[in-house]
Parts: structure tokens; C-alpha cells; sequence
């Protein structure tokens, strides 16, 4: 696999300027876009489409600041695979018990839980902005002095995110009346 960062020329860091990024991005793909090649040998062809997809892969994965962390951990060999249910934040396990319970009231026909998963969602949406400006400093943090234990320290809250996430989606979901 190819190094997005190094594909687009640019240093391993979780703080990019997107509109550099897009500039590079723009530039490499008129440099490799496959039309360019259509006289050359078969190999150089295939390689300007390799080139061109990898080009486009490094763009999608490195304009999103949570796709990029996700990604630089994963190329300094941290493990970012699925959210286990075995992963609730500590802090949150009487709250998810809770929620557990009044979506299963929503989805036995009882409205009386709306209210209560209406201030879930605002309570996980509160939280999804408290964690992404967590990470927005610890993403310069790193940038600053690049280390494992910083590393690990993003792996962690970049979890806590993700399990949120899907508790705000699975509320959003029974919140949202099926057509």
C-alpha cells in the first residue's frame, strides 16, 4: 500500500491545510490522469490508473481529520479495527443502560421514551463536539512532538468517538419516523 501522505507530498502530520491538499490533489491529477497516457505502452497506462485511484484514495482519506488520524495510526501500526460493545467508556455505562432501555420502549410502540432519546441526542451531540476539540489539540500536540504515546492517547478518545457515533446514530435512527 502506498503512502497517502507521500503521495500527495506531504509531511506526516493529523493538522493539514485542505486547501493545499486540494491544490496538490488538483495538480497530481492533471500530471496523472489516465487520458494523458493513452499513446504510451500498456504498463504506463495501468500505472496511471494505479497512480490515479491511489491519487484519489489519499484525497478522500486525508481531507477528513478523523479518517486521516485513523489512517496515520494505522500506518504506525496501532490496531483501529470495529468498536466492540465490550469498549462502553466507563462513564457512560449507566447512561447506555438507560438508552438501551428506552429504545427498546420506542421500538415496543411506547412514545413516552421520544423525550428521553431526544436528550440523548443532544447530550451524544454535545459530546461528539467536546471530543473533537480534544482531538483537534491533541492533534497538534502531536504534530508538535509525533510519539507512540501520543498516538495512543488519539487511538483512545478516536474510540470513545466512534462508540458514541453509533449510539447518536442508533437514536437518530429511532428518533426519525420510517417512511
Amino acid at each position: 500500500m502506498s503512502d497517502y501522505f507521500e503521495i500527495l507530498g506531504i509531511r506526516r502530520s493529523l493538522n493539514l491545510a485542505v486547501d493545499d491538499l486540494q491544490q496538490r490533489y488538483y495538480r497530481l491529477s492533471r500530471e496523472l490522469h489516465p487520458d494523458r497516457f493513452m499513446n504510451k505502452p500498456l504498463a504506463e497506462q495501468q500505472r496511471a490508473l494505479d497512480m490515479s485511484s491511489a491519487l484519489n484514495d489519499a484525497r478522500r482519506t486525508l481531507q477528513d481529520p478523523i479518517k486521516r488520524a485513523n489512517y496515520l495510526l494505522s500506518l504506525e501500526g496501532f490496531d483501529v479495527g470495529e468498536q466492540k460493545s465490550k469498549d462502553v467508556p466507563p462513564e457512560l455505562l449507566e447512561e447506555v443502560f438507560e438508552l438501551n432501555m428506552a429504545l427498546e420502549e420506542m421500538r415496543s410502540g411506547d412514545d413516552s421514551a421520544r423525550r428521553q432519546l431526544e436528550q440523548a441526542e443532544a447530550n451524544f451531540t454535545g459530546m461528539l463536539t467536546d471530543i473533537d476539540t480534544q482531538l483537534q489539540s491533541l492533534f497538534t500536540q502531536y504534530d508538535r512532538t509525533p510519539h507512540r504515546e501520543a498516538l495512543a492517547e488519539i487511538r483512545g478518545v478516536l474510540n470513545r468517538r466512534k462508540y458514541i457515533q453509533n449510539l447518536l446514530s442508533e437514536v437518530r435512527t429511532e428518533l426519525t419516523p420510517s417512511t
